[in-house]
């Protein structure tokens, strides 16, 4: 043998020592290869998590406290900081209003109104629409958790009598809202919050069935600039003048942002917050339609330019069924529309909107808060894992139901309650059985003994458990306030499947 083909040999033989030294190092440090030891059900923990509250530090009627619930799974320690959004921006968070570091208990925060806007805030930022101004946001807050307060973590705001008023939100590159136009509501509000250390850019769009208002989809209004650890608030009256109904999306070209859409007929009362929509979907289901005297109305916006075909089905406490009428609807594309659903007086349960084409829906009750458009459920998902309510009512203060639906197979869930001094862990909870294509309603109250008027539930789906939607109804003074759909609130997050190939092992 040559000595140049023996050298070549020897480098050939190096090289691949070198690459599997490399493969098996790779399997072992390889945080995927690791979770692909711990089993086929890839996860991995939830170690950090951000929520976005745009009324807490304002002033006058909007001005509102927090509701901060988490149930972690393995995580031991950890804590929540509640820190202020700038309204000129920041390169990072502002400094600590509250530090919460107690799981598997409630959690209340008050937070201090922000000082007024200047004269120069005020005259807001150069304008993407010539009819929209853009001017920063007084108060809102960041709550940024770790550890043990990241997992299974819920936080709401509430109002001056203590009834939550919305989910506070999480950043994301599109967001969906649908409800009464500007005919039902004189004063409409976008949020837009930026946690992120850099600004970010959003663009809205808007769908009406107003006749001089935009018929389509449109790009109506772009390059609206959030400031870092920040909040800017548009009036969103005159893009929406003079609907009856509509649908708003948010999305972002640079960074991710919050957002929220706030309603009033009356501007000294706080008013609706709109509930945020699940994307377009060819299925839908909303959650906890309460036993209202007239029934429900639904709103229902269709993004695209096809027609769709739309069909309701009930699912009751006494099954499943489509209610008068309930199908042979078609929807032109690009349009929205308001369906009302007077059989549905007086029956409980959920919404299942099946459709030909992508739709967004909300389902709206009488009711709601003060000043506002009513009671609005939102589009939900199946609970996974556990499902978590911080700011629940009791007592005087006001009463709590569950209406839980297996549009499917039949359900089962435990319900658990904790208080502020009563951990969710020592709680034995309730058992619900809810049976194929049925609803099932739950009263809920603080746990044996307490004297709580506010409490947090926890509804956690058993093994071998069909698909759980559910929707939580407050009311108080005889009237449904708020309808908030369960969430999954995880302690993990499932991750893909895991390759072993060494372009998968190296490329990571």
């Amino acid at each position: 043998m040559s000595v140049a083909r023996y050298r070549h040999l020897i480098f050939s033989v190096v090289v691949v020592l070198v690459l599997a030294g490399i493969y098996g190092m790779a399997r072992i440090h390889h945080p995927a290869s690791r979770a692909a030891r711990a089993g086929a059900a890839s996860r991995v923990e939830v170690t950090s998590a951000v929520r976005v509250c745009p009324a807490p530090g304002s002033a006058g009627p909007t001005a509102s406290a927090l509701a901060v619930a988490a149930v972690p799974g393995s995580a031991k320690t950890g804590s929540a900081v509640v820190t202020p959004l700038s309204p000129a921006g920041s390169a990072s968070p502002g400094p600590a209003l509250a530090t919460l570091t107690q799981p598997g208990v409630l959690q209340a925060s008050a937070v201090p109104v922000a000082a007024g806007l200047t004269a120069a805030e005020q005259a807001g930022q150069a304008g993407s629409s010539p009819s929209i101004r853009t001017v920063p946001g007084r108060g809102g807050i960041q709550v940024s958790a770790t550890g043990a307060l990241a997992q299974g973590l819920e936080v709401e705001q509430t109002g001056a009598d203590g009834l939550v008023t919305a989910r506070c939100g999480t950043p994301g590159t599109s967001f969906w809202f649908a409800g009464p136009g500007q005919k039902s509501a004189s004063t409409i509000e976008l949020y837009l919050t930026n946690t992120g250390s850099e600004p970010a850019d959003a663009q809205v769009q808007v769908l009406t069935d107003a006749v001089n208002g935009p018929p389509v989809l449109g790009n109506a209004d772009n390059g609206i600039t959030v400031p870092p650890h920040g909040m800017v608030v548009q009036s969103l009256g005159e893009l929406l003048q003079g609907s009856t109904v509509m649908a708003i999306n948010v999305s972002t070209t640079v960074g991710q942002v919050a957002a929220a859409v706030r309603e009033t007929n009356s501007g000294g009362q706080g008013g609706s917050w709109l509930p945020t929509l699940q994307a377009p979907s060819q299925h839908v289901v909303i959650p906890g339609l309460p036993a209202a005297a007239r029934g429900a109305d639904l709103y229902v916006a269709v993004p695209g330019t096809g027609a769709a075909q739309v069909k309701i089905t009930a699912v009751t406490q006494r099954g499943s069924y489509q209610p008068t009428g309930g199908t042979g609807i078609d929807l032109l594309g690009g349009s929205v529309s308001v369906l009302p659903l007077p059989s549905l007086a007086g029956i409980t349960g959920a919404l299942e909107v099946t459709s030909t084409v992508p739709v967004v829906a909300v389902m709206q009750v009488v009711g709601g808060p003060a000043g506002g458009v009513g009671a609005l459920a939102a589009s939900g998902t199946p609970v996974l894992e556990q499902g978590v309510l911080a700011a629940n009512p009791a007592g005087s203060a006001g009463l709590t139901q569950l209406v839980l639906s297996a549009p499917g197979k039949a359900a089962s869930v435990r319900i658990a309650t904790a208080t502020d001094t009563t951990p969710a862990s020592t709680a034995a909870g309730q058992l619900v059985q809810i049976p194929a294509k049925s609803s099932v309603v739950v009263p809920v109250v603080p746990p044996a003994g307490s004297r709580a008027s506010q409490f947090m539930l926890v509804v956690t789906p058993l093994a071998g458990s069909g698909p759980v939607y559910g929707g939580n109804v407050i009311s108080a003074g005889g009237s449904v306030r708020s309808i908030m759909p369960v969430p999954s609130s995880l302690t993990w997050i499932p991750l893909p499947g895991v390759s072993e190939s060494l372009a998968t092992v190296l490329g990571g």
